[in-house]
């Protein structure tokens, strides 16, 4: 979606201007990843002009992005808060003022592309369905979180391969 803002940066400086747009995202790609978008509040943007041709856009919202736990791999709800201040140039000024502003078409603001930015920006490193989940089996596979499962899971000290070795090798058959 994209939001002209044309108006905006040919207003006078010091002019506020609040608007609430519902964004039209279903899935947010990150590389490799999609995860759907379950629930999402509407963005509460506010605009204010700072100079000729600079904007600040201020935005706040939540998403709930349906996710996997990273250790056990249960379907997981993660709700993301976000909350952006920065600033736009129009196509005017020299591009040395201008930062990075992939979300910026012309004078159009591309709300997704933003929220996409941001949504990135933060997204957890690790999601857990509970602080103290356990995983799964690396043997059989199960949830331990339901209980253990009796696999061997005793991993030898890599240190004292050679002296297992040696017994190995002196035993009677």
């Amino acid at each position: 979606m994209l939001l002209n803002l044309t108006e905006l940066f040919a207003s006078q400086t010091g002019h506020r201007e609040k608007r609430e747009i519902v964004p039209e995202l279903e899935v947010f790609e990150s590389g490799a990843e999609s995860f759907r978008i379950l629930r999402k509040t509407p963005v509460n943007f506010t605009f204010t002009n700072l100079a000729s041709g600079k904007i600040r856009v201020e935005g706040e919202a939540e998403v709930v992005l349906g996710m996997q736990c990273s250790r056990c791999l249960k379907d997981v709800e993660q709700e993301i808060k976000l909350s952006f201040v920065l600033d736009v140039v129009s196509p005017e000024v020299p591009l040395e003022e201008a930062d990075d502003q992939t979300f910026m078409e012309g004078y159009s603001l591309n709300v997704e592309s933003l929220l996409n930015n941001e949504i990135l920006m933060n997204l957890p490193t690790k999601v857990l369905c509970r602080p103290d989940c356990k995983g799964i089996c690396r043997v059989c596979g199960k949830d331990l979180n339901l209980g253990e499962c009796g696999c061997d899971t005793f991993v030898p000290d890599p240190r004292m391969a050679a002296i297992k070795d040696i017994f190995n090798a002196n035993k009677e058959v």
